[in-house]
C-alpha cells in the first residue's frame, strides 16, 4: 500500500524552471509549498542509472539526504523507435553541454536521416516517458511511470512547453505538444499521466 503524503513542504529535484513550473501547477490543488532544488542550491547528482526508474530514484534520494525534506524527482526522456529507443535516458545529454533542446532535436533528425527513415507516421513513432520518485526523509520511496505515444516531426513547431515538445506530435493530434496550452498538454502528457497516478496513490 502506498504511503500518503501529508507534509506541508515538498522539494522538486530539478534545476529546470519549466519542469518545476509544471510540477508546481499540478500540485497546487493540494496546498503543498513547492521549492525546487535549484532554488535551494542543491547539487544535481550524476545520473548514472540505465533506466528512468534508477535515475529518478538517484535524484530523489540525493535531494532528500541533502535537504532532510521530502522530495519529488522526475526522470523523463524521449525514445524514438527507429533509433532503437535513443536518446532514452540520455535525452538531456543529446542537448549538448549547454542543454539546448534544439541541439537534441536536430540530432534526432540527423540520426533519422542517416538511417533513411521516411517522414511517415508509422516510421517516426516515439514515446515520451516520465518516472516520478517521491522520497521521504526516512528514504521511503514511491515510484510511478507515465508515457505518451506520438511521432517525431520536422521542422519543430510551437513556442510552448519545453525540451523536445516542438518536435513531438501525440497520436490523434495535428499539433505538437509545444503548440498546446499548458492545460491541454498536462491533460495528456507523460508527466501529467504520471502525476495522476502519484496523486491517486499518495495525495488523495
Amino acid at each position: 500500500m502506498a504511503r500518503r503524503f501529508s507534509l506541508p513542504k515538498l522539494v522538486v529535484a530539478t534545476h529546470n524552471r519549466g519542469k518545476a513550473g509544471e510540477i508546481r501547477a499540478m500540485l497546487k490543488p493540494f496546498g503543498v509549498e513547492i521549492v525546487s532544488a535549484g532554488e535551494l542550491g542543491l547539487p544535481a547528482p550524476d545520473e548514472t542509472g540505465t533506466s528512468f526508474e534508477e535515475n529518478a530514484t538517484l535524484k530523489a534520494l540525493a535531494a532528500t539526504r541533502a535537504s532532510r525534506l521530502p522530495v519529488l524527482a522526475d526522470d523523463s526522456g524521449l525514445s524514438v523507435h527507429a533509433l532503437d529507443g535513443a536518446p532514452g535516458v540520455y535525452t538531456a545529454d543529446w542537448e549538448g553541454p549547454d542543454r539546448d533542446a534544439m541541439v537534441g532535436m536536430r540530432r534526432i533528425q540527423d540520426e533519422l536521416a542517416k538511417r533513411a527513415v521516411p517522414d511517415t507516421d508509422s516510421a517516426r513513432t516515439a514515446t515520451f516517458h516520465c518516472v516520478l520518485a517521491l522520497a521521504w526523509p526516512d528514504e521511503h520511496l514511491e515510484l510511478v511511470h507515465g508515457t505518451l505515444d506520438g511521432r517525431i516531426v520536422w521542422p519543430p513547431r510551437g513556442q510552448g512547453g519545453h525540451g523536445y515538445d516542438p518536435c513531438f506530435q501525440p497520436i490523434g493530434e495535428r499539433r505538437t505538444t509545444a503548440e498546446m496550452t499548458d492545460e491541454e498538454k498536462n491533460a495528456i502528457s507523460h508527466r501529467g499521466r504520471a502525476f495522476r497516478l502519484l496523486v491517486e496513490a499518495c495525495f488523495k
